[in-house]
């Protein structure tokens, strides 16, 4: 699988503090890349050098199997659209107008703004003045923007930073439906795992500056482990016994927790402590939240 981005060694240092310290990103063509961190992380930074906003400290970046320079940065970025942090508009002008600028500026021919308008829905309220837009509207606008000339490459910001739950679930219908329908990457940066959940397909997650996780989504659900938990009256006399069934026992609180087990272990289990007479209260399966994976990764506890 090709890979529209990959970064070696990326950092980024400001005055003796490293912002983005030995970076590797993969990002693999056809995907919706989740990249996750707590605020502050680097996520922006880094999205940001990316796209040539800023220039990096160390390491090199590719982009469409080209490495990214002074010389050939603005060819490159002909095929990518972004939305970082907020989006800008002429709220003078309306939403088609504000278009048009863009695609006057761009080069791009006059139908794509009818056609972008379209995907984001906002064909209805085109002839509106943009300062008259909603805060998902205007967000919406910003986005038809990164859309024009249709890019192999969407790269956005916090795109649902501010919105409500509707406005939340129509941006996140839209970045779902881009990689079906239009054949684009989108890599797409938040703090919240929650709504990464639902859209990403691979996921990188970043704590102060550091790459720790980057896998497919599958992956980061399998590390979602499954213990068994284990409440008696006599919970010092069942780890003994349990123990002596060759079972690795653990202490959480009041339980006694084991590792994943078949049913007939677990009946082996039961039958054990019964047979020595150890009443038992309760037997429960229990697996590691992704959000616990997610504060385990980056040490912080943080929006999910």
């Amino acid at each position: 699988m090709e890979q529209l981005i990959a970064t070696a060694g990326l950092g980024k240092r400001y005055g003796k503090t490293d912002r983005v310290k030995d970076l590797d990103l993969a990002v693999p063509e056809g995907a919706v890349y989740g990249f996750l961190g707590p605020n502050g992380a680097g996520k922006s930074t880094t999205l940001k050098m990316i796209l040539g906003l800023v220039r990096p400290t160390a390491g090199t970046i590719d982009v469409f199997g080209r490495r990214m320079c002074s010389r050939n940065r603005l060819s490159i970025l002909k095929d990518v659209g972004s939305l970082i942090e907020s989006p800008s508009y002429y709220g003078h002008l309306t939403g088609e107008e504000n278009l048009r600028v863009i695609q006057t500026l761009r080069s791009v021919p006059r139908q794509e703004v009818d056609r972008v308008l379209k995907i984001v829905r906002l064909e209805k309220q085109k002839d509106k003045k943009a300062e008259h837009y909603s805060l998902g509207m205007k967000q919406r606008l910003g986005l038809a923007c990164a859309l024009l000339g249709n890019p192999r490459l969407l790269i956005l910001d916090e795109p649902t930073n501010g919105l409500d739950p509707a406005g939340i679930q129509e941006m996140r219908e839209l970045i779902c439906s881009l990689p079906k329908q239009y054949g684009m990457t989108v890599v797409v940066s938040s703090h919240l795992l929650s709504e990464m959940e639902q859209i990403a397909t691979f996921v990188g997650i970043i704590r102060e500056g550091e790459l720790v996780f980057q896998d497919s989504m599958k992956a980061l659900y399998e590390k979602s482990s499954i213990s068994i938990a284990v409440r008696t009256m006599n919970n010092a006399l069942a780890a003994e016994l349990l123990h002596g069934l060759g079972l690795a026992v653990r202490r959480d609180e009041d339980y006694l927790l084991l590792p994943e087990l078949s049913d007939e272990q677990v009946a082996r289990c039961a039958d054990e402590l019964q047979k020595n007479r150890v009443g038992l209260v309760r037997i429960e399966e229990r697996r590691k939240s992704l959000e616990d994976i997610f504060l385990e990764l980056t040490g912080k506890a943080v929006s999910l």
